[in-house]
């Protein structure tokens, strides 16, 4: 019997039950059924019970049931740190989800304006992501496609972000590995090239490849068009990830206006078996707003 047969076979329901049994680190049983579906954490988020040290933070989140994670900071961190983490996860059969692939060609205007320094520094990226994914055994990567230039019509700004996401899928293809594009909301970060689906859509499309897909975080399109059922059965075939986040807020599920469970059904229904980044804060602090986090994805949770 496998690890999540076993926790799931104990029969140990509840919150308080599972955190009291997860304070002790040697018990080898340590007991929360599984999510049905994917939802991935991220480091810090389980700090107030599990403390800074990064393994026994995913230990934490596996013995209360979670099966995935994701971190936007991999990239960052060292080789050794990278490799750590990647066999804690295989360990505890937790999926690796997200990485920020572009951290250096994010926040300016690198794909809309056809630099070719631009273009080369993205594409270094990309080779460098892909020995990223390689340790941390990671499917997919997030790219954010920076800001708008204020002195071109979009559609040749659209265009030269596509010639970049072609390049880079060449790169990426072999591998496996596929970057996500994420629109970001006006709201919080104003003069993103991507705000809407609609339009990664079109990226996507007009890119044509398995490597390049659509990151539809929840918050982000809830802030900027609403209408996320029919904007996910639209842009259906381009994505490839989901991210959640409350709002307003962007917290846990429950503490806004977002019907998650009606949403995180439909998605399953429709047969994603992929990750649910859980890319939000807390909506209050230290342990207790630990066990509300649990609880409200246990809330969510479509069975």
């Amino acid at each position: 019997m496998d690890r999540r047969t076993f926790l799931a076979s104990t029969g140990v329901i509840g919150v308080a039950a599972t955190l009291a049994q997860a304070g002790t680190r040697s018990t080898a049983n340590r007991s929360g059924k599984p999510f049905s579906v994917k939802f991935a954490p991220h480091f810090g988020m389980f700090r107030h019970h599990a403390g800074d040290d990064m393994v026994a933070q995913l230990e934490f989140a596996a013995d209360v049931g979670f099966t995935a994670w994701e971190d936007n900071n991999m990239g960052g961190r060292s080789i050794d740190d990278q490799i750590k983490l990647a066999k804690a996860m295989e360990r505890l059969d937790i999926e690796m989800g997200v990485f920020v692939l572009n951290m250096g060609t994010a926040w300016g205007p690198s794909f809309s304006r056809n630099n070719k320094d631009d273009r080369e520094k993205f594409l270094q990226e990309a080779r460098d992501a892909v020995e990223v994914a390689k340790r941390v055994n990671a499917k997919w990567t997030t790219v954010v496609l920076g800001t708008r230039e204020p002195r071109l019509e979009l559609s040749y700004q659209t265009a030269y972000a596509v010639e970049s996401l072609r390049r880079a899928c060449d790169i990426l293809e072999p591998s496996g590995l596929t970057m996500v594009l994420e629109p970001l909301n006006p709201r919080d970060h104003p003069n993103m090239l991507l705000a809407e689906m609609g339009h990664a859509y079109e990226i996507c499309r007009a890119v044509d490849s398995p490597s390049c897909k659509i990151l539809d975080d929840l918050y982000h399109q809830q802030v900027t068009e609403g209408n996320l059922i029919p904007n996910i059965d639209r842009a259906w075939s381009e994505i490839a990830y989901f991210q959640i986040g409350d709002n307003p807020g962007r917290n846990e599920p429950t503490t806004g206006e977002i019907n998650f469970k009606k949403i995180f059904t439909h998605i399953r229904d429709k047969g994603y078996t992929g990750l649910l980044g859980m890319e939000h804060g807390l909506s209050i602090g230290g342990k207790d707003g630990e066990e509300r986090l649990i609880e409200a994805y246990r809330a969510c949770d479509p069975d």
